[in-house]
């Protein structure tokens, strides 16, 4: 059994801030690797400036080397476009695995926006990040006033695999203040650094296009 903590997003770009998250993360809960589940598209976020699937693996994995995260396009392979239904098929596809679900206090804010987020937690437990700015309006969402109730001691992280879900533990971290935003901002174009790349899966080995 591996304990895997899952980080979903955009990636555009990936960023030593979500390096940092995921190392804390994974040092908190004991995870033997996290995985970035690099998205082929966001239901919530807009299409424009949002560079080739291609491009932001590369990147992941650039900044990801030498150390327990492993980037990957999976969803692209499974043919998933809601959370609810990537966790649903990582379970399947990998039984003898134990996965937790990560995000940072800025998604817990939006969290109730998500489709079927009750059965995310119904499925597995919940770690969330704090982040600068967003903590206010996570304790005040709609999924924290049905989620409150399944709040576990910080200090009981490690065991999180013994948890019944729906399970949720909040993280104190001080994050990166860096951002994907501010970094397109800088560079809108960072992406052409990896148009000629040919990238390979670091969990499924097939080369994406």
């Amino acid at each position: 059994m591996k304990r895997i903590g899952l980080l979903g997003g955009s990636f555009n770009p990936a960023h030593d801030g979500h390096r940092d998250i995921s190392r804390f993360a994974a040092d908190a809960l004991a995870l033997d690797e996290v995985w970035w589940l690099v998205s082929p598209g966001n239901p919530l976020k807009p299409k424009a400036g949002m560079a080739p699937l291609p491009a932001r693996l590369a990147r992941a994995r650039k900044v990801a080397r030498r150390s327990l995260i492993r980037p990957t396009a999976i969803e692209a392979q499974l043919r998933t476009r809601y959370t609810i239904d990537t966790v649903k098929a990582l379970r399947r596809r990998y039984p003898r695995h134990r996965f937790i679900w990560l995000m940072g206090a800025d998604n817990l804010a939006q969290f109730g926006q998500w489709r079927d987020w009750r059965g995310i937690a119904r499925i597995m437990p919940i770690a969330v990040i704090a982040r600068p700015g967003y903590d206010e309006a996570a304790r005040g969402s709609p999924a924290m006033s049905w989620l409150r109730r399944f709040v576990r001691p910080a200090r009981q992280s490690a065991a999180w695999t013994d948890w019944r879900p729906p399970a949720l533990v909040l993280l104190r971290f001080r994050p990166d203040p860096r951002s994907a935003t501010l970094l397109r901002q800088a560079d809108p174009l960072w992406h052409r650094e990896y148009e000629h790349t040919r990238v390979r899966d670091p969990l499924t080995r097939r080369l994406i296009v």
